[in-house]
């Protein structure tokens, strides 16, 4: 037992070992968000790129931000003569990082116009979407890393831009908070710590030397649950308030809704759309779970009696006027295992596509035992099931009504 469970450990850290730093990608990303104080973007990049045992120097940098610091940031960092992102480049001799104003992200309401500040709690669900799509689209690329800086702009950004990391955050995504020398904190002239010595002042006008500033980098752990999110809310554009719903689903008791009309199975307001055969196969083995009765593969790699079940259903649920070709495979054959196989791994594939892994398996076929003596059974009980007939409110909306 010792024995194994050391070579467990040994194949982890080997496994660990081998995985991509985040320096190493061919595509690193830095994100900060920003209000009136574009030196966080500076800040961060000077502690990342010069201020690290393993420098994470940035091919692209982002930052997301409101109308009124856009102009900030375009003269601030990007003007062609002053501007401090081109001098820190400058400084430290860096070359080849991509941060054009296109890369200024101006957060957006619903209709499109770019907000001047985020106050009220329609401009905080505007940015929190904004913010939400943003993360979602710069961690697509499977050869990228996203390093997240939420020190800059107002709470509810960082809060926003965190979660929405947490969300879609993956194992080479970081993010953090820059702390800088009280003296220099918050001061518009300071910007980075210069390799060399220049005077500025601080708030009480008293002399300082920005090359004397130090800059922090604290690396902020957080929650992964990007292995878990459903299809929808990796391909295609995700609001704040579904990915909190997603996130609710996790935590809360399963509860499967049957629509007995259109033949689909809903979880909340998420349906699972399931071809016949898949559909009458779930009821088939959820009845047979509920009442206790063991589905098992079966050495003899057929079984006339579950065939002959499943057949039944099927004509009762669609009614069909003529023989298909898999009932006849079943009529000849019984219900094989690898036929049994397949059946379960493509419901599974569905239900993890619409609920996401974790969500999903309160709901799928759960396998014990090993070899032949597999069984087979879904684990949901009778309270979490809700049945829809004809009389029945549309699915997801509204309380179920039940019934069997």
């Amino acid at each position: 037992m010792f024995n194994s469970r050391l070579s467990e450990v040994t194949a982890l850290i080997a496994q660990a070992k081998t995985m991509k730093q985040p320096h190493k990608y061919p595509k690193r990303i830095l994100l900060a968000v920003s209000g009136m104080s574009p030196q966080i973007v500076t800040e961060t990049l000077y502690s990342l790129a010069i201020n690290q045992q393993n420098p994470f120097i940035p091919t692209d940098i982002h930052l997301i931000t409101t109308l009124s610091g856009a102009a900030e940031a375009r003269l601030l960092l990007l003007h062609a003569k002053t501007g401090k992102f081109l001098a820190f480049c400058q400084d430290y001799q860096l070359t080849n990082i991509h941060f054009p104003e296109e890369n200024i992200h101006i957060i957006q309401d619903k209709q499109g116009n770019l907000l001047n500040d985020i106050k009220t709690p329609e401009q905080n669900e505007a940015a929190a979407d904004f913010i939400t799509e943003t993360v979602r689209l710069l961690t697509e690329d499977d050869n990228s890393a996203l390093h997240v800086s939420i020190a800059g702009g107002r709470k509810t950004m960082g809060y926003y831009l965190g979660y929405a990391l947490s969300l879609y955050g993956r194992n080479q995504d970081r993010l953090s908070h820059v702390l800088v020398t009280d003296r220099y904190e918050s001061l518009k002239d300071f910007f980075y710590p210069t390799p060399d010595s220049r005077v500025i002042q601080d708030k009480q006008g008293q002399a300082l030397d920005a090359q004397a500033a130090e800059v922090m980098l604290a690396e902020i752990p957080f929650v992964r649950m990007r292995g878990g999110i459903p299809h929808h809310l990796l391909t295609g554009k995700t609001s704040f308030n579904e990915s909190i719903k997603f996130a609710r689903r996790i935590e809360t008791e399963p509860k499967l809704q049957i629509d007995n009309n259109s033949k689909t199975l809903w979880v909340d307001d998420v349906q699972i759309k399931l071809s016949e055969i898949h559909f009458v196969f779930y009821l088939w083995l959820l009845e047979r779970s509920l009442n206790g009765v063991s589905t098992k593969r079966t050495p003899a790699d057929n079984n006339h009696e579950y065939a002959a079940e499943y057949l039944v259903l099927y004509q009762q649920t669609y009614h069909p006027k003529e023989i298909t070709r898999t009932q006849k495979l079943l009529v000849e054959g019984g219900m094989q295992n690898q036929w049994m196989s397949e059946r379960i791994s493509k419901i599974k594939q569905e239900f993890e596509k619409a609920l996401g892994q974790k969500s999903a398996k309160a709901f799928i076929v759960q396998s014990t035992g090993k070899n032949n003596n597999l069984h087979y059974a879904i684990a949901l009980t009778e309270n979490q099931i809700s049945y829809f007939s004809a009389e029945s409110s549309q699915p997801g909306n509204t309380e179920p009504q039940l019934g069997t």
